[in-house]
C-alpha cells in the first residue's frame, strides 16, 4: 500500500504525519481528530491544506504528535499534512505555499533569563 510521510513542526510540537489513500478518516494519537482536538478551530486548521487543494476525502490521515499544547500541535499537523501533499503531487506546492502552509512558523517561547521573574519582566524597582 502506498503512503506519504512527512514531519511538521510548530512551537515545541512535532507531528509525524502519514497520508494513505482512503475515505477521509482522521486519527491523531490513536484517537479521532474531533476527540483529540477539542476546539473546532483547531480541527479546521488541520483541514485547511486539504480544503485548499480539494483532496479532503481522498486521504486517510494518521498522526503521532508530541510536545507543546493543542494549538501548537494543530499547527504542526497542518505543516506536516502540507508537506505530505507536496510529496504526493509536486504541482500542489504553489497553492499551499501561497497560503503559507509550507513555511515553518519560527515563533517559540523565549527562555527565562537569570535574575528576572520571566523572560523580559523586571522586578519592581525600590529606591529605598
Amino acid at each position: 500500500m502506498q503512503y506519504f510521510d512527512a514531519t511538521g513542526r510548530r512551537k515545541d510540537a512535532v507531528a509525524r504525519v502519514r497520508l494513505t489513500p482512503g475515505t477521509g478518516k482522521r486519527i491523531i494519537n490513536n484517537r479521532l481528530m474531533k476527540d483529540y482536538l477539542q476546539r473546532e478551530v483547531l480541527s479546521m486548521m488541520v483541514e485547511q491544506p486539504f480544503n485548499t487543494v480539494e483532496l479532503g476525502d481522498k486521504f486517510d490521515l494518521k498522526v503521532n504528535v508530541s510536545g507543546g499544547g493543542l494549538s501548537g500541535q494543530a499547527g504542526a499537523i497542518r505543516h506536516g499534512v502540507s508537506r505530505a501533499l507536496v510529496i504526493y503531487d509536486e504541482t500542489l506546492r504553489e497553492a499551499l505555499k501561497k497560503r503559507g502552509f509550507l513555511t515553518r512558523d519560527p515563533r517559540m517561547v523565549e527562555r527565562k533569563k537569570p535574575g528576572r521573574p520571566k523572560a523580559r519582566k523586571r522586578f519592581q524597582f525600590s529606591k529605598r
